[in-house]
Order: C-alpha cells, then structure tokens, then sequence
C-alpha cells in the first residue's frame, strides 16, 4: 500500500500554529510517503517521482535487515533502519517479535518503508502526536523513533504483567502449557534486547549529527529518545534474566506437583489393596448380613470387616508417618 500525508493549517495564535495531518493523492514537496506491503508498482512510482534509490526502498523490506544508517552521495538521500515490535496474536496465544522499519529523507519528502502496517504510524496519521509538522523532517523521524521507543517500553509492561499472572498459574501447574507461554516469552524478550541493542547504535550515529542537520529543539527531544531506548533495554534485559533464571525452577515445580500426584495415587492403591488382599485370603464362604445363617454365625463377617478397616487404617497411618500420603 501506498498512503501519501501531508500537514494542513488548523489553526493559528500568535504563539502557536497547530497543523493536521490528511490524506492526499498527489505526491507533492514536503509531504509523507508511507509505504507498507508494497506492490512493484508503488516502489517504482516512489522511486521515479522522488529520484530514491531504488534499494533504499527494498533493504527496510528485508525481515532480516538490521538497524542502521546509510547515505547516498548522487541523491543526497539519507536512509535510517530501525527493528519496530509486532506482535502476533493465534488463539490464546500471544508472541512478539521485531521486524525492520526504513526510514528515508531528502531534501523535499519523507518516506516510511516497512513489510506490514504498523500500529506505530497509526498514532500520526489519526493526528494523536503533539507538534507534529511534516516538513520538519528531522524533528518527524525523531518523533517516529520515539513513538518505536514507547511501543517498546508498553508491550514490556505488558510482558511483566503477564509473567507475573504466569507465576500464579505455575504453581499449580502440572502441565507444560505454561511453560511453552514462557519460553515464548523468553524468545521475544530476547529479539526485543537486540533489536533494542542496535537501535541504540543508530542513535548514537544520529546524536553525533554528522548524517542529518540537528537543530537545537530536535537535539533535546533526541537526548529523551536515546533515555527510553535505554530504559527499554535494561527493562528487557532484567525480564529475560529473570525468565531464564526462573524457568528451570518452576519445570522443576511442575515436575514436583506430578510427583506428589503419582505418590498419592501409588499411597491410594496400597491402602486400597491391603483390605482386597484380607478378603481373598479368606474367600467369601461365610453368610452375609442379608443371609438367613448370618445371625447364627455372624462373627465371620464382622471379623473380615474389622480387618479391612484396621488395615485401611493402619496402612494410611504408616505412610503418614513416612510422608507418603
């Protein structure tokens, strides 16, 4: 798909002008070329009109491109590569993954350049991104940055939150079910280090302000980006050492609450069969209470009797005593 934007005039004080982002046909100077899933037509067209090189339009559609920072002389094109979180949703279950966002500027436009629409860009085209002025190049790609980094920061939350409800459920699992939803866990969280790792990378490039010009308002905002980039990265790591430490102790757990299961199973099948033993030992040749010789020879029965239940007792009171039952 191919969606063009371009910021509008709303309104205008003496201290502020607020502008909003709309939707346009036309590709025109200073507007946004948002590009996602695109066909071969949309990538020459964006190619043509505003003379990009054609594999800076391609490398962001790479899934396994990594974040970085390239420049074409000729063009006088910059490229920025970041990893952007997914997620995806199949039944019940919930994984995370990162996949690469481009990011190109020129002299005139912006261009975003990703394999799937994002929730990320969704916040500047529904106008829910304060001080958002298209032709402000470099302050827009510091804001997308930023956008990427609170993304990030949110779905970590997420994940602690569900690592917590995880616990509660483990410790009476006796199942592998969520254990998988952990090991899940732990695999995003691992992506979600790395990516976060070289998005830091690229901007420590950005800050040296070599690649594209800063100015002095975009500098502060970059310097807040570069702080939640790394709060995210030591968030994601705290939650990948605590899920890897932990996992071995709770399938130890699980394999605990099997055991006590099976103990008391194997404890029900010995009480149960000491009295069957009795009762096959001495057959069933004495009259039972609704026999006509019962009350002539009743003490059989009550001795067969007596026995089970001395025995059911006295066996469930020695494997107490040794912490079997």
């Amino acid at each position: 798909m191919l969606d063009i934007y371009v910021s509008k005039e709303v309104s205008k004080t003496a201290s502020r002008t607020l502008y909003r982002t709309t939707e346009t046909d036309t590709i025109t100077n200073d507007c946004w070329v948002n590009l996602y899933s695109p066909t071969e037509a949309e990538i020459t067209r964006v190619e043509t009109e505003l003379n990009i090189p054609q594999e800076f339009l391609r490398y962001p559609l790479d899934e396994e491109e990594r974040p970085r920072i390239d420049y074409d002389d000729d063009t006088d094109t910059v490229l920025i590569i970041v990893d952007i979180p997914i997620t995806f949703r199949e039944n019940e279950s919930v994984t995370y993954e990162t996949t690469p966002l481009g990011v190109i500027l020129n002299d005139k436009h912006i261009v975003t350049v990703s394999l799937r629409q994002t929730s990320i860009l969704d916040h500047f085209i529904e106008n829910r991104i304060r001080d958002l002025y298209i032709p402000y190049r470099t302050r827009f790609t510091i804001q997308i940055l930023y956008a990427v980094a609170r993304e990030y920061l949110r779905l970590l939350r997420f994940i602690d939150k569900t690592l917590e409800v995880s616990e509660t459920e483990l410790e009476k699992a006796v199942s592998n079910k969520e254990l998988y939803k952990r090991l899940d866990l732990s695999k995003s969280l691992v992506y979600f280090a790395s990516s976060l790792k070289s998005n830091e990378a690229v901007l420590e490039k950005l800050m040296r302000g070599r690649t594209i010009k800063l100015y002095e308002e975009d500098e502060d905002l970059l310097e807040d980006v570069v702080i939640e980039y790394k709060q995210a990265h030591e968030m994601a790591d705290v939650y990948a050492n605590i899920v890897s430490t932990t996992t071995d102790a709770y399938a130890s757990i699980i394999s605990n609450n099997m055991n006590d299961i099976m103990k008391v199973l194997a404890a029900a099948t010995i009480v149960l069969t000491i009295p069957d033993l009795i009762g096959c030992f001495f057959g069933q040749n004495f009259p039972m209470p609704w026999d006509e010789e019962f009350l002539s020879q009743p003490l059989p029965f009550i001795a067969i009797l007596t026995s089970c239940i001395l025995s059911v007792v006295l066996t469930a009171y020695i494997l107490k005593k040794k912490s079997i039952l």
